[in-house]
């Protein structure tokens, strides 16, 4: 099997999609007979570049650093022109346009994205559908079972729909340190009981939550790594005593904060998800499970796919303090609460590797090039009818609230905050 990979953003990246697709990939370049990497403007210069594409042929593709929109349209057009591209027998990659133009000029695509695109810019729909439905496009691998559901809603093949999650990296946890060991490694106190967040410090990611539950809980140290300098969130901990904030951490570096923690938090906010489309089944997720240490989260539908209340982690309504607040006194507090949920999680987590990613996409489009092809079924009027109105609600949505991402309908049935 030879796959072209065609990524449309600039690497080496610290971007969680860089991190899935270029992990994906790398897992896969073993198992295939050969691979390729189609990257635009990359950083020959960089020290990390050579381990990060090990494995492959890597093909700079003809495009500019910026605007984006441009980039990625002179991907699709740069790609099509490689003599590469006719020696594969199919192109991976993440970006819809990229898919349109190697199903254009005759290849196979396996399109790989966490995002439930139907849903959130309803306008594509149609065209998704078409893409999706043709008799090229072998498989949309869904990072979640709420977006295969979505793509499934929308008329797409059930073949052609895989629920194969993301993964994590043995190696980053393969030096395990007791929790006062770490706290000693990174300057904490061993008797402070501490509450850890690693990822992005931004408004997108729910941490106005942790805050104001830091400040009504000033026995617990919260620390929030991930911080690229000065922005809203560092201002806003900033008169927080309890709160320390911590710089962005490499993959080398992350582990000590993990193992620091005794309770690791993804924020409970339903934000990520709804109104910014852009976490679905955060990365950290997995991470934080094969570290061993308990794990508190919202209780949202992606979540909840992986994560079972008071069985491998605590789940609290989202967007309530309160909630938030009574689940971490309550975890720090009962101490056989927090080791079974964490020993749970590890237990969960073993297979959740990249290793085992790799394999399984591997499998399902192998089971996709010797699957008959199921007889294709266009849409009905009642699904035309319900695609021009739930375009119309997005335009109404996008006119109010200069926001491209619709937010799921469970959510807007659920708060009520969102009107046609």
């Amino acid at each position: 099997m030879k796959i072209l990979f065609a990524f449309e953003n600039v690497l080496p990246s610290v971007e969680a999609d860089a991190e899935v697709f270029v992990t994906t990939a790398s897992y896969l370049a073993p198992l295939l007979d050969q691979s390729w990497m189609h990257v635009p403007l990359l950083h020959a210069t960089d020290p990390t570049t050579p381990g990060l594409l090990a494995g492959h042929t890597v093909l700079r593709a003809h495009a500019p650093r910026r605007p984006a929109a441009l980039r990625h349209f002179c991907c699709g057009i740069s790609l099509v022109l490689r003599p590469e591209f006719r020696e594969a027998d199919m192109v991976y990659t993440r970006n819809l346009w990229i898919a349109f133009m190697a199903l254009l000029f005759g290849q196979k695509v396996v399109f790989d994205h966490y995002r439930p695109w139907p849903e959130q810019i309803p306008p594509l729909q149609w065209l998704i559908y078409r893409l999706q439905c043709h008799n090229r496009f072998l498989l949309n691998i869904c990072h979640s079972d709420y977006t295969r559901q979505i793509y499934t809603r929308l008329g797409v093949p059930a073949d052609r729909l895989q629920c194969i999650r993301n993964g994590f990296e043995p190696r980053r946890l393969q030096a395990p340190l007791v929790g006062s060991v770490a706290k000693a490694a990174i300057g904490v106190p061993q008797d402070r009981t501490t509450i850890v967040y690693t990822g992005r410090l931004n408004h997108k990611k729910g941490l106005d939550l942790a805050i104001a539950a830091a400040r009504q809980l000033p026995e617990l140290l919260f620390i929030l790594v991930g911080s690229r300098g000065p922005g809203p969130i560092e201002d806003a901990a900033a008169s927080v005593a309890n709160i320390l904030i911590v710089p962005w951490q490499s993959a080398d570096t992350l582990a000590p904060y993990i193992f620091a923690a005794d309770i690791l938090l993804i924020p409970p906010s339903r934000e990520p998800l709804a109104k910014f489309g852009s976490t679905v089944l955060p990365l950290k997720l997995f991470l934080y499970m094969a570290s061993g240490r308990p794990i508190i989260a919202g209780d949202t539908p992606d979540v909840r796919e992986v994560l079972r209340h008071t069985e491998n982690a605590f789940l609290c309504a989202p967007d309530s303090i309160e909630a938030l607040v009574a689940a971490l006194r309550l975890v720090t507090e009962d101490r056989p609460l927090a080791a079974r949920l964490a020993a749970q999680a590890l237990a969960d987590g073993q297979e959740l590797t990249w290793d085992a990613r790799a394999h399984r996409i591997k499998a399902a489009i192998q089971n996709r090039l010797h699957a008959a092809e199921p007889a294709q079924t266009g849409w009905s009027n009642a699904r035309y009818r319900a695609w021009l109105g739930e375009s119309w609600r997005w335009l109404m949505h996008l006119a109010r609230h200069r926001s491209w991402v619709m937010p799921p309908a469970a959510i807007v049935a659920a708060d009520g905050s969102e009107k046609a």
